[in-house]
């Protein structure tokens, strides 16, 4: 059960990346900064050095502040995964833009919460804090997206027309460091949870993420950014409004800034709310009426349905495993 938790957090790392590459690579798509390939192939690099970078306080979150790590097994873990795992595929499917973090904060709840028969499983301080940041940071990505916006518009309204060209050609290097935080932020939730197995398994003593751990989680998410969801590519690129390199530089700039200071704060948040409201941030900066507030109301409901539907089917999952007599 140990090695079946191991592949499933790594599936799981790699659809999250496969999932939100598109939040990063959509507008250099977009705006012709980079080609598809090349575009996801930097965001990809960026993927997996982030996790390398920067500490674990996230994988701590998730793994030790959540859940009373004695009642856990295996198998809890293991259906957590299936759970978030699931959902990340239908909302691929559909071309909706959702959230890894939530589907996996709600699959956790929902397997152990069944599993031990109760909540007294769940730690409300952690808890607390997870709900806050996940749900907090989109609108603090709106902001920091409207905001840079503004002031880009207003500091260069009289520049010439080549300026273009410059926030075009900035967008490369924004989205390194867009991706180098949503690797550092993202990957640590597959640590976490890895790395709770080990422990609940009795591999080691206390909560520390080992090397490979970080090494494993960093690949997977940057494999599956490299190959990237070109259905979602679709939705953010083209569908919620037409994005111009300015939009691009600034929403990469201020999506990166909020998700760099909740990696190291320690704050799960959702990257791909941060990065979408962000880029909508940027888009009303210019024109309220720009975006297409429909794609946004789609992505909302999928927000508000993320962690009570993957929380049921964790719950299922862990059902089935019990049935079936695997693991415990």
């Amino acid at each position: 059960m140990l090695i079946a938790v191991v592949l499933l957090g790594l599936a799981y790392g790699f659809l999250n990346g496969f999932h939100d590459s598109a939040n990063i690579a959509a507008p250099l798509i977009s705006t012709r900064a980079l080609k598809p390939r090349t575009a996801l192939l930097w965001v990809a690099v960026g993927e997996f050095l982030g996790p390398l970078l920067f500490g674990s306080a996230v994988a701590k979150t998730i793994g030790a502040d959540l859940l009373e790590s004695s009642a856990i097994t295996p198998s809890i873990l293991a259906a957590a995964l299936m759970g978030a795992i699931v959902w990340n595929i239908i909302t691929w499917w559909l071309g909706i833009p959702s959230s890894s973090s939530h589907a996996l904060v709600g699959g956790l709840l929902g397997s152990a919460i069944v599993a031990t028969g109760g909540v007294d499983v769940v730690k409300v301080k952690g808890l607390e804090s997870v709900l806050i940041a996940l749900f907090i940071s989109p609108f603090l990505g709106f902001i920091a997206g409207y905001l840079i916006t503004k002031f880009n518009f207003s500091a260069f309204r009289n520049a010439p027309p080549r300026i273009a060209e410059i926030f075009r050609r900035g967008q490369i290097f924004t989205a390194i460091g867009l991706a180098m935080s949503h690797g550092a932020n993202d990957s640590q939730k597959t640590m976490g949870v890895l790395t709770l197995a080990l422990m609940v398994s009795g591999h080691i003593t206390e909560f520390q993420v080992p090397f490979w751990v970080v090494v494993l989680s960093g690949g997977a998410l940057a494999l599956g950014s490299g190959i990237g969801g070109w259905r979602l590519i679709l939705t953010l690129g083209a569908r919620v409004f037409r994005i111009r390199p300015v939009h691009g530089f600034s929403s990469q700039v201020g999506s990166a800034l909020v998700i760099a200071g909740a990696s190291l704060l320690g704050g799960p948040v959702s990257t791909t709310h941060v990065m979408t409201s962000s880029l909508m941030g940027s888009g009303a900066a210019e024109r309220v009426n720009k975006v297409r507030w429909q794609i946004a109301g789609d992505m909302l409901y999928a927000w508000l349905l993320t962690i009570p539907v993957s929380g049921l089917v964790a719950a299922g999952c862990y059902l089935l495993i019990r049935a079936l007599g695997l693991g415990v």
